[in-house]
């Protein structure tokens, strides 16, 4: 195409409709999880993934990934089936070792097209059980506080979605 100063604008607000029509909202997520204490005689600490999935189910954003070993990957079933097979690990600034119980705190501003989403917060132990808690989210929004309670491997699971303040 041989660009002509008639050409120009019609170029330009093509470009400008194509940027607005996959626009994505700026907002500040966090994911505040407790892993509880567990009176066990064998107790290992929990292995741990928090993800985003969009409406097909198909992993979008990945906040955490606790493990001690790259082979214990899949036995965070979920999140191994929902693409974590597919992907390069480790995952860079996502993935870290496991941790001790107490409350933790994951933030992302994550660039999501507007749609309907899903929170995963899945954690499993060796020789011990597994949870996974799902929590449905709409993107954008200006401010949302959702609490789950888990009931055996991870306690209470909060995310707080803001709006970013603009300058």
């Amino acid at each position: 195409m041989k660009l002509t100063l008639t050409t120009l604008p019609r170029l330009t607000i093509a470009a400008l409709s194509l940027l607005l029509c996959g626009a994505t909202a700026a907002a500040d997520l966090t994911v505040e999880f407790t892993i509880p204490e567990i009176d066990t005689a064998e107790y290992h600490r929990p292995y741990i993934a928090v993800w985003i999935e969009d409406g097909q189910r198909r992993q979008v954003s990945q906040l955490a990934l606790w493990l001690e070993q790259e082979k214990w990957h899949r036995d965070l079933r979920s999140w191994w089936r929902r693409g974590g097979s597919k992907m390069a690990l480790p995952l860079d600034g996502v993935s870290g070792a496991t941790r001790k119980p107490g409350n933790y705190s994951v933030s992302s501003s994550p660039s999501l097209p507007a749609g309907a989403y899903t929170l995963n917060v899945e954690a499993v132990r060796e020789v011990g059980g597994r949870e996974h808690i799902k929590i449905p989210f709409d993107w954008p929004t200006d401010r949302l506080l959702i609490v789950e309670q888990g009931s055996s491997e991870l306690g209470e699971v909060t995310l707080t979605i803001t709006a970013e303040s603009t300058p």
